[in-house]
Formats: C-alpha cells, sequence, structure tokens
C-alpha cells in the first residue's frame, strides 16, 4: 500500500487533493483577519481615535478563516478514510 494518498479525479492531474483548496482560501481569510486585528490595535497604542465597527468585524475573519481551513482538512480525512476503505475491500 502506497502512503502517497492520490484520489483518482481530474484534480489529482494538477497535483490537488481534496481539501486543498478550502485550507488555503481558510488561510488567506485567516491572514486578513490577522492583519485586521493588528490594525485595530494600532490606535490604542497611539492614543488616536478608534477605528468604525467595521473594521473590528473584518477582524472576525480569522476565525471563519480558522473554520475554513478546518473544514478543509475534515474533507481530507474523509476523503482518504473513503479511499482506504474501498482500496481494503477490494
Amino acid at each position: 500500500m502506497s502512503a502517497d494518498f492520490r484520489p483518482r479525479s481530474a484534480d489529482s492531474a494538477a497535483g490537488r487533493r481534496p481539501g486543498d483548496l478550502l485550507v488555503r482560501a481558510g488561510g488567506i481569510v485567516f491572514v486578513i483577519g490577522a492583519l485586521a486585528t493588528l490594525v485595530t490595535f494600532v490606535p490604542f497604542f497611539v492614543g488616536t481615535e478608534p477605528f468604525p465597527p467595521t473594521a473590528y468585524f473584518v477582524s472576525m475573519l480569522m476565525g471563519v478563516g480558522f473554520a475554513l481551513a478546518g473544514a478543509g482538512l475534515l474533507r481530507a480525512v474523509f476523503e482518504q478514510r473513503r479511499h482506504t476503505r474501498t482500496t481494503a475491500e477490494s
């Protein structure tokens, strides 16, 4: 049995696995949220007016990105388990 998991689909030709796109998108959204969080704390240290509430809502994207990446990981795990189960049955 091979340690490298490659499902048979159109995406495997490009080197992608199930859930990879969700993990990448989650990472990007997480970084945007993390940068927004850092930016919203700057006025507190400088002593200027705080940003409008919209900036604080953008910083909540950090949690959304984390959830997207987790969903991608779960999808990859379930797909690998399904693949292993079908391989073991045949």
